[in-house]
This record gives structure tokens, sequence and C-alpha cells, in this order.
């Protein structure tokens, strides 16, 4: 797929709205209703937390969604089990995955470290199938990093 994000765009927007605090809750909230504006063809984006093993739903703009996902579960859980982005151009064909929505056909989830522990993931999805690619997952993975560094955890 031909994106036209622009992802300097949205990092910059997200440094804007941090705060010396670091209050987690705060700018992961900013963070999805950046991404939400931002991003087209998607119907889902949010943060799940890391806590004991477990995702626990963060901050999020679409339909309701999965309250808890154990790591190595779905995509989510799977990225965060593996500290790796997961880039799934057909959700329909990843083992395990776990339909919160079932309009999603495709989905990249990127882990959120901190002191090089999963602390968070990026959950994005899209009705379109193979709507993420390589620009998509470069551009994902600097606003994580940044995330990463910017909330108190």
């Amino acid at each position: 797929m031909q994106n036209q994000t622009d992802y300097s765009l949205i990092l910059a927007q997200l440094e804007a709205m941090t705060d010396a605090d670091g209050d987690t809750l705060a700018i992961l909230s900013n963070a999805s209703a950046v991404l939400n504006l931002n991003l087209t063809d998607i119907n889902w984006v949010g943060f799940y937390l890391a806590r004991n093993q477990e995702l626990i739903l963060g901050p999020f703009q679409g339909k309701p969604a999965c309250i808890r996902i154990p790591f190595g579960k779905g995509v989510c859980g799977t990225a965060a089990a593996a500290a790796l982005t997961q880039l799934v151009a057909d959700v329909h064909e990843f083992p395990g995955h776990i339909a919160c929505d079932k309009a999603s056909n495709s989905e990249i989830v990127v882990p959120i470290l901190s002191g090089g522990t999963v602390k968070a993931v990026l959950d994005i999805d899209s009705p379109l199938p193979n709507r993420f690619d390589q620009s998509d997952q470069a551009g994902l993975e600097r606003c994580a990093e940044f995330l990463g560094g910017a909330c108190r955890w």
C-alpha cells in the first residue's frame, strides 16, 4: 500500500503534548488521539499496558476492546512476549489472532520499552488488508521509542 503518513509530524505533535511530569495516562491518551487523527484507513488505535505477564487495556480510540491479553497470545501478546513489532497483513492468517472487532483485517503492534523492559504495546487495526508497510513500522517504532522515554512507568 502506498503510504503518505508524515511520521515526523506525528512525532512532533507527540513531543508537543508531553509535559515534564511524564504522566503515562495523559501522554498515552493524547498519543492515541494524535495517531487516530493522523492515520488513514484505521478502525482502532490504542495502548495495552504490561502488568504481570499480561496486557491491560489502556487509552484508545475506537470500538470497545478486549480488556486483558496474556503475553504470547494474539498479535498484541506475541509482540509483548517477543519485544518485537508484529506487522500482520491479514489477521485471519495469524495463528491465535484475537478478534476484538471482526471488521479488522490487518494490524501492527509495536512494543514500547523502557529500561529494556516491555511497558506497553501500541496496537493499530485497519479494515483494509495489508494496510501497514515497512514505512509505517519504522515511523511507529520511532513514536514508541519516544513514548517509552517520555512516560513515567
